[in-house]
C-alpha cells in the first residue's frame, strides 16, 4: 500500500503548478493505520506549507502516524516557522520522503532534526527521479541562483524554423502547440527577441487558463529599443513586460515605452548587443526559478554560444522545407569543427501523435567529446 500514498503525495503536488513559485511543489499525506487522514499541497498565496494544511486535517490523529511528503521538510525560518517543529510537536511517527531539500537552509537538516526528536526517516529512492524532475526549476535554482533556462522552438525535421518567402501557418500541429503552452504554464518567464516580435507582433502568453500564482513574465530583448508602441505586446502590458536593451537605445524611447508600464532595463553585451547572461542572473535575483526561450535563429544561437541554456525542447513537425535560405534552428557563426558541437545529453523523446515528436534533453556544459 506504501507506494500508493507517495504517488498520491506527487500528484497532489502537482496540483501547486505555477501556484507555488518561487517556492518549490510540495504534497503531503498522512496515513495512520492505513487511514488517509490528512492531505495538502502548497500555494505561495496560501502561505501555509503542505505538510502544515495536512497536519491541521489530521489534527490528533497526525500522533504516531506516517507522513509521506514530496520534499524533505524545511527547518528554517522563511515566510513561515520552520515545518520541522510543527511535525515533532504533532508527534508524527515517521516521515517519507524522496528529495533532500536543495535550500542550502535546509540541505538535510530537516530531516537530522527529525531523527533527533525521534521520528523515524525514510529516504523513498524509487521516487527520487520523479520527484527531482517535479521540482527541478527550484532545486536547479538553489543550487546555482539562476532560473532553469529551457530553449524551445519548433523544427522541421531537416532541422528549419523558418522560410524565407512566407511564414503563415504553423511547422506543427495544434496538438504539440498545446504541449508548448504546457511548458508555458510552468515557466516564470519567457524570452524572445525583437526579431520575432516585430515579424509575428506576438504576445507570447500564457494561453492554458490555468491559474497562476504571478503573471509570466514577457522579456523582449531590445537592443534598438524597435518594439512599436501599438504591438499586441505593448498593448496588453500589465506590468508583465520588460524589455532589455543596450546603452546605445534612445532615452526617449525608453521613457516612451515606460509611460506605457513597461519595465527596461539596460544590460551591455558582446557586440553592442542586449546581454542575456545578465538577463538571466537578473531574473535569479528577482527569484524567477524558470525561463523559456522562444525565439529566432540568431537569438537561439547567441543562448546556446553563451551558455545560459540548461534545457533543449524541440518540437519536430513531419515536414522538410529545404534550401540554403530557409532559416535554422540556430543561426550566427555556428561552431566551425564537428569536435567542436555544443553536446546534449540525457535525451528523452515524447510522442505527439500521430506524426510528430519532441526531444528534450539538456546541455553538456561540462562540453565532453
Amino acid at each position: 500500500m506504501a507506494p500508493n500514498h507517495m504517488r498520491e503525495a506527487l500528484d497532489l503536488a502537482r496540483q501547486g503548478r505555477s501556484l507555488a513559485s518561487p517556492n518549490p511543489l510540495v504534497g503531503a499525506v498522512i496515513v495512520s493505520e492505513g487511514e488517509v487522514v490528512g492531505r495538502g499541497y502548497h500555494t505561495y498565496a496560501g502561505l501555509h506549507h503542505a505538510e502544515i494544511i495536512a497536519l491541521a486535517q489530521a489534527g490528533e490523529k497526525a500522533r504516531g502516524a506516517t507522513m509521506y511528503v514530496t520534499l524533505e521538510p524545511c527547518s528554517h525560518h522563511g515566510r513561515t516557522p520552520p515545518c520541522v517543529d510543527a511535525l515533532i510537536r504533532a508527534g508524527i511517527g515517521r516521515v517519507v520522503a524522496p528529495v533532500t531539500d536543495a535550500n542550502p537552509l535546509v540541505a538535510g537538516q530537516g530531516f537530522a532534526r527529525l531523527r533527533e526528536a525521534g521520528v523515524a526517516v525514510e529516504i523513498a529512492e524509487e521516487y527520487t527521479a520523479e520527484a527531482e524532475k517535479l521540482n527541478e526549476p527550484f532545486l536547479h535554482f538553489m543550487r546555482t541562483g539562476r532560473p532553469l533556462v529551457t530553449l524551445k522552438t519548433a523544427i522541421t525535421l531537416d532541422g528549419k524554423i523558418s522560410a524565407p518567402d512566407d511564414n503563415r501557418g504553423w511547422i506543427t500541429s495544434e496538438r504539440a502547440r498545446a504541449h508548448v503552452q504546457e511548458l508555458r504554464h510552468d515557466s516564470d518567464a519567457i524570452l524572445t527577441g525583437i526579431g520575432t516580435v516585430l515579424a509575428d507582433d506576438c504576445l507570447l502568453s500564457d494561453r492554458t487558463g490555468h491559474p497562476r500564482c504571478r503573471p509570466l513574465l514577457r522579456i523582449v530583448m531590445d537592443s534598438l529599443l524597435r518594439l512599436p508602441l501599438d504591438s499586441k505586446m505593448v498593448r496588453s502590458a500589465r506590468g508583465d513586460v520588460l524589455v532589455v536593451t543596450s546603452s546605445a537605445a534612445s532615452p526617449e524611447r525608453k521613457k516612451q515605452l515606460e509611460a506605457h508600464g513597461i519595465q527596461v532595463l539596460v544590460f551591455d553585451g558582446p557586440g553592442g548587443r542586449a546581454d542575456l547572461l545578465s538577463t538571466v542572473e537578473w531574473l535569479g535575483r528577482q527569484r524567477y526559478l524558470s525561463l523559456m526561450i522562444e525565439a529566432g535563429s540568431k537569438l537561439n544561437w547567441s543562448a546556446l554560444e553563451s551558455g545560459v541554456v540548461d534545457r533543449i525542447f524541440f518540437y519536430y513537425g513531419p515536414k522538410i522545407l529545404g534550401g540554403m535560405e530557409a532559416l535554422p534552428l540556430a543561426g550566427g557563426i555556428g561552431r566551425r569543427r564537428r569536435v567542436d558541437a555544443i553536446r546534449i545529453h540525457k535525451i528523452q523523446i515524447h510522442p505527439i501523435p500521430p506524426d510528430e515528436f519532441a526531444v528534450e534533453g539538456y546541455v553538456n556544459v561540462h562540453g565532453d567529446h
